[in-house]
């Protein structure tokens, strides 16, 4: 039924291969030929210039002074004659003292004491702060304002702050300081250091001392006291700086009402104050004049202090009491006070009593142009020139009759000084005058707002800033008779100091 069978293979051509290879056609495109040209340029350009002088003749320094050439006859015998002459007196005047503290003055004279500046921080008076203490720095350029209360009152727990302006800005702004330091307490005291102008010394209402510096744009506070045994318990009225021993540094003296004064130094790793000496002040350890009635062992109430500029051993000492005192570094004598916890023993440093004034004293200023001149002021209305070789003032002069606050010899005139006073103005005296009447009366503000402080700048003693309890500072521009000194000035001055107080 089945059987193989080979058959022949059947090709079927494809029909629709041949179909679609003759619909095919071929088409081509080309853009137009790209034109590429090139093209350059090129300057070339000289120019010369040149200038050229007389050739100048060299001259022989052996022949400088010799007889040949067109010397006027005679010139070379003279200074060969007098030459010894002169050196001697060469040597002989960088020796004197006769120019001392003299300071040349470039600037137009003028006859007038002239307002400058009001600089007003109105956060501050907001809050009805006053200016407490003003500070010049180094370079005479930034003025540090310190804010607190000048009045009774308890303001330990009122923040503050110090204010600084730089008054050589040209977008200088009164009434917005450049930098502000905030306080967690008042502020009673400020000083700048007297070589590095970002170092600023405070002293607080709450007892504490506080060294900012102002290169820190983080936090400002280098160093401060804290609580510790070694602090003070009651406001401090005055810091200043000091050298110290090693040549170069300095540290921050602190005075306070609660009878002490202590010495720092600064551990800005630390960020402490690091306390080297106490002074404590006992009535029975003052030395006394038969006017000065010691009662009882109370401590002494320090509410002024002055260091003196000639002798590094020697301070001055003002006292809520009236008492004045010289006083020693170097006193190895202990103080008949507690001393437990205590790192540093206190000693007594009083060496010296004057006559007391008639009310607290509230400010102590040594003279910059005779070791033996300090001028006090306070409560009675009076500034009293002082000399630490006497115990009864050599001079009273009525500033007042209310209080003066501060008082303070120009860096610059050997007899004058300014006081600031309660009721707000500040009187600028020359003893020069045969008058003791003010030379010349600031009045700044309101009637009635007081003046607290003031400072002269020591860099432009032309310069003097006055703070008031409107928590506003002046700063004024005085007059050529103020601020340039005279002759024979530093003649009266030793008269006044070698007179005898009657």
């Amino acid at each position: 039924m089945f059987a193989d069978e080979d058959l022949d293979s059947v090709r079927v051509e494809s029909v629709w291969r041949k179909s679609q290879q003759g619909a095919q056609e071929s088409r081509a495109c080309q853009t137009p030929a790209v034109t590429t040209e090139h093209a350059g340029v090129q300057t070339g350009s000289k120019a010369s210039r040149f200038t050229q002088t007389e050739p100048q003749e060299q001259m022989d320094p052996k022949r400088a002074f010799s007889d040949s050439g067109s010397d006027p006859p005679g010139l070379v015998d003279f200074l060969r004659r007098v030459e010894e002459l002169l050196i001697r007196e060469l040597e002989k005047n960088s020796r004197s003292h006769a120019f001392d503290g003299f300071r040349a003055n470039w600037e137009e004279r003028s006859q007038q004491v002239s307002h400058l500046h009001r600089l007003e921080h109105p956060g501050a008076q907001e809050q009805g702060l006053h200016v407490t203490a003003v500070s010049w720095s180094c370079t005479g350029s930034v003025i540090a304002c310190a804010y607190g209360r000048t009045d009774d009152g308890d303001w330990t727990n009122q923040k503050s702050c110090v204010c600084l302006w730089n008054l050589d800005r040209r977008s200088l702004r009164p009434k917005q300081p450049d930098l502000v330091l905030d306080v967690p307490a008042a502020v009673t005291a400020v000083c700048c250091h007297p070589e590095r102008p970002a170092l600023i010394a405070g002293g607080l209402f709450n007892g504490d001392v506080v060294v900012w510096d102002t290169s820190r744009t983080q936090d400002p506070v280098l160093a401060q006291t804290g609580m510790s045994a070694d602090s003070h318990r009651e406001p401090v009225y005055q810091v200043f700086w000091v050298p110290l021993e090693k040549k170069g540094e300095f540290g921050v003296l602190s005075s306070s009402s609660g009878g002490g004064v202590l010495l720092w130094t600064v551990d800005p790793d630390q960020g402490r104050m690091v306390l080297v000496a106490a002074y404590a002040f006992v009535l029975q350890q003052v030395p006394h004049s038969g006017s000065l009635k010691v009662r009882g062992g109370s401590t002494v109430g320090v509410t002024a202090t002055a260091v003196s500029p000639w002798d590094p051993d020697t301070f001055l000492v003002g006292s809520e009491g009236g008492l004045l005192l010289r006083c020693s570094f170097s006193s190895q004598t202990p103080a008949a006070v507690a001393s437990e916890g205590r790192s540093v023993t206190p000693r007594a440093p009083a060496v010296f009593s004057f006559r007391p004034s008639g009310g607290p004293v509230h400010s102590v200023h040594c003279s910059p142009f005779h070791r033996n001149l300090f001028a006090s002021a306070g409560t009675d209305g009076l500034v009293q020139v002082r000399s630490l070789l006497q115990a009864d003032p050599l001079l009273s002069v009525r500033v007042s009759d209310s209080y003066v606050f501060q008082v303070q010899w120009s860096p610059s005139r050997p007899l004058v000084f300014a006081a600031a006073t309660g009721p707000g103005e500040v009187q600028i005296f020359d003893l020069a005058r045969k008058s003791l009447r003010p030379a010349a009366t600031i009045q700044d503000g309101a009637p009635g707002r007081t003046a607290t402080c003031l400072a002269f700048n020591g860099q432009n003693p032309r310069l003097l800033a006055a703070g008031r309890s409107d928590g506003s500072v002046g700063v004024w521009r005085l007059s050529s008779d103020l601020t340039e000194q005279r002759p024979a000035e530093s003649l009266q001055l030793e008269q006044i100091a070698n007179q005898v107080a009657e």
